[in-house]
């Protein structure tokens, strides 16, 4: 498949998106300088064409317009090239919180990461790292796990594997963090830390 026929399966797909109330799509479309201050309900409920997304993609793609994009791919479709490997790259947790925006800013500053992504207005969904680690945070009306639940089972949301674990324990000791379970060596031979976030998801800190 060409450069171009992608780009107009891309295009469709956000049509298709936006006639579905798909929230992601808002602010792609808010990338266009006439519809920069629309909330994300307006830019759902405001018509949007075909041409506009062939625009968003075209800029995404780093072009100012789509004929640019068309005149810029090749007439002739390239070679197929052999297909990449199987491989499975990466697994990201994902949090459910009732709060997103609360939620980043306690992983960015209070644990160090940084806020990958915050999508609407208000966030509903967001996405935080620091360093190979990545968290999702999703909008919930009500906690998952009853009050109790999570203390009672032991139960920890994130496994996240860290090289020289003392020294992440020493940064957030210093830092005045509160702990569930402090760094305790394991009879696996590792040793690790546990952490609550402000919705009481337990993260566990692994070296």
């Amino acid at each position: 498949m060409s450069m171009l026929d992608t780009c107009r399966k891309q295009a469709k797909l956000l049509v298709r998106w936006h006639r579905e109330g798909n929230y992601s799509v808002a602010g792609r479309i808010r990338t266009l300088q006439r519809h920069a201050l629309l909330t994300d309900q307006q830019a759902l409920a405001h018509p949007f064409t075909l041409a506009e997304a062939q625009e968003i993609i075209a800029r995404e793609a780093g072009y100012l317009s789509w004929a640019e994009l068309k005149g810029a791919c090749p007439a002739t479709r390239p070679e197929p090239h052999a297909a990449p490997p199987l491989h499975i790259s990466a697994a990201v947790p994902v949090l459910f919180v009732t709060d997103v925006a609360r939620s980043a800013a306690f992983y960015s500053e209070t644990l160090g990461f940084a806020v990958d992504f915050l999508h609407g207005h208000p966030p509903f969904y967001g996405s935080v790292s620091r360093d190979g680690a990545r968290l999702h945070l999703k909008w919930i009306y009500e906690p998952v796990f009853g009050p109790g639940r999570v203390e009672a089972e032991g139960l920890i949301m994130a496994f996240l594997t860290v090289e020289n674990v003392k020294a992440l324990y020493a940064e957030f000791t210093d830092a005045g963090l509160a702990f569930r379970q402090k760094l305790t060596k394991q009879p696996w031979g590792g040793s690790d830390f546990h952490i609550g976030d402000p919705d009481g998801n337990v993260i566990a800190f692994v070296g």
